[in-house]
C-alpha cells in the first residue's frame, strides 16, 4: 500500500503554515525536507490515518460496493474527485474518484465521503465533506 509523506511534527511548522498561507511572517525558520516541498508538506499536515475497523458501518457498505462496482445509491459515486482542496498528495486529473458513505438521519448525501486513488487500497475517508482526510488502513 502506498502511503502519503508525513509531516513532522516541529515547533515552527505553525509559523510555517501561517507564513505559507496567510503571508504572515514565520516566527520561527522552518524548511521542509528537500523530498518534500513546501505544497505537499501542506497536504501531507492534511492527512492523517484511520483504521478500518475505527470506520462508521455505512463506510465499510460503500467500500464493499466500490470492490463490486456498484450499483452505487447516488448518481455522482464514482465520478472524478478533482482534489481542489490540494489536501490529497498530487496527481493528475481522473487519479481519485468519490463515494458517498450515507449518513444516518441525513435528508440529503451528507458530508461523509471515501475517495479512492488508483493505487492498491489507496483510500481515504473524510467526515467533513474534504475539510480532511484520513487514509484508510485496511490491516488493522
Amino acid at each position: 500500500m502506498r502511503i502519503p509523506p508525513r509531516i513532522t511534527v516541529i515547533g515552527g511548522a505553525a509559523a510555517l503554515v501561517s507564513a505559507l498561507l496567510l503571508g504572515a511572517p514565520a516566527t520561527a525558520a522552518v524548511a521542509p525536507t528537500p523530498a518534500a516541498p513546501a505544497a505537499s508538506v501542506l497536504s501531507a499536515a492534511a492527512v492523517g490515518d484511520i483504521c478500518s475497523s475505527d470506520l462508521p458501518s455505512q463506510a465499510h457498505d460503500t467500500l464493499r460496493l466500490i470492490d463490486q462496482g456498484g450499483p452505487f445509491p447516488y448518481r455522482q459515486d464514482g465520478s472524478v474527485f478533482q482534489n481542489r482542496e490540494r489536501l490529497l498528495p498530487a496527481h493528475s486529473l481522473g487519479y481519485y474518484h468519490e463515494y458517498t458513505v450515507k449518513t444516518p438521519g441525513s435528508s440529503d448525501r451528507g458530508a461523509r465521503r471515501i475517495v479512492t486513488g488508483e493505487s492498491y487500497q489507496e483510500d481515504y475517508y473524510t467526515a467533513d465533506h474534504y475539510a480532511s482526510f484520513d487514509l484508510i488502513d485496511h490491516d488493522c
